[in-house]
């Protein structure tokens, strides 16, 4: 999970000084779209130019290619971005212009076309979307308006429609959202310093509170993840430098804070993502300009830094995702407006920059995602 660089560095009173299809994919040498396997493409959100970056990447060396046509126009200053898990649909917050750009993807290319009523309105200043599991649902959290934006996806067509009673009231600065992996709750980090926590109506999208929401987390909470076995919430706090580790409760949705957390990261963590298998965890660290990389304990939660941890990126990494197939991990640099690379040692976590790392981007990257991983 990402958001936006601007928005962020005014959290925490900081300032920030301001081609054609891959040849790559599975093996074989060629991109992986639809059916049961992820489509090998990633997108990137460009604040600073309007704009999202599209690529294909090689299945078996992480390479990022530009998609012809990329990058695609966005709405005024894009702050996120989410692809469904199929690889159909991409969507962009607009933080600017306070709506939400929705986008088909060319199952052959990965181009972008914009879906019929885009963009659509959102509330004030959204930081961050998520779509959920099963590709239903679209969740926007608004910064400006502290609530949370919901949509049911049209599963042909990618229109979004509001879901009856959104928005839902979230914390303060909501700067991040995410679902877990059995589409039950939606958790949301707040700028304030805590998360709020929902469960989620499967037939209509609604959202309700969780007893005891929102839960204390630390300053500046920034991202936040769910591991793929929904037993942990992961929440970097931009403000304190660590990161929060939450056991759920699987019938309430419920949060505990996990032993010895919070975990120490590098400077003004802005994004976090966790590998498909739940053996490792990444955070972009947006002041140190790095990716810290942890291991997880699968029965407690417990963080474990990676030897060598944290691996150098560009400058003020603001998202991070990794790939799919669990093999790369992708870190969009918003000062130095590119897109840092690296392979996964499936055994250690341990990062090494891809082959022709960092890939260029446009002005200002603040998001990075690929299918069903922001």
């Amino acid at each position: 999970m990402n958001t936006p660089i601007s928005i962020l560095f005014a959290l925490s009173g900081l300032v920030l000084l301001t081609g054609c299809p891959s040849d790559g994919g599975s093996g074989g040498g060629t991109v992986t779209f639809g059916g049961s396997s992820a489509p090998a493409i990633a997108y990137v959100a460009n604040q600073g130019t309007n704009n999202v970056s599209a690529y294909t990447f090689n299945n078996t060396t992480g390479v990022l290619t530009g998609v012809t046509g990329s990058p695609f126009a966005a709405g005024t200053s894009p702050s996120s971005v989410a692809v469904s898990s199929n690889g159909s649909f991409v969507y962009v917050t607009n933080s600017g212009g306070n709506n939400l750009s929705g986008y088909t993807v060319n199952s052959t290319t990965g181009a972008l076309t914009a879906v019929a009523g885009s963009p659509f309105a959102v509330g004030t200043t959204p930081s961050a979307v998520t779509v959920s599991p099963n590709n239903a649902f679209v969740f926007v959290a608004n910064q400006g308006t502290n609530n949370v934006s919901a949509y049911s996806i049209n599963s042909s067509t990618g229109v979004l429609s509001g879901v009856a009673g959104s928005p839902f009231a979230a914390g303060t600065n909501p700067a991040a959202v995410t679902v877990s992996p059995n589409g039950s709750f939606a958790y949301v980090a707040n700028g304030g310093g805590d998360v709020s926590a929902y469960t989620i109506n499967s037939s209509t999208g609604a959202l309700s509170a969780v007893v005891g929401s929102p839960f204390p987390a630390g300053t500046n909470s920034s991202a936040v993840a769910v591991t793929p076995n929904g037993l942990f919430a992961l929440v970097t706090n931009l403000g304190s430098n660590d990161i929060s580790v939450y056991s759920i409760n699987g019938s309430t949705g419920v949060l505990s804070v996990v032993t010895g957390s919070p975990f120490p990261v590098g400077t003004s963590p802005t994004g976090v993502a966790v590998s498909p298998d739940g053996s490792f965890v990444y955070v972009a660290n947006q002041g140190s300009n790095n990716v810290s990389a942890f291991t997880i304990n699968s029965a407690t939660g417990v963080l474990a830094a990676v030897a060598g941890s944290p691996f150098s990126a560009g400058t003020s990494p603001a998202g991070v995702t990794v790939s799919p197939n669990g093999s790369f991990v992708y870190a969009a640099n918003g000062g130095s407006s590119n897109v840092s690379a690296f392979t996964i040692n499936s055994t250690t976590g341990v990062l090494t920059a891809v082959t022709g790392s960092p890939f260029s981007a446009g002005t200002t990257p603040s998001g990075v995602a690929t299918p069903g991983r922001p």
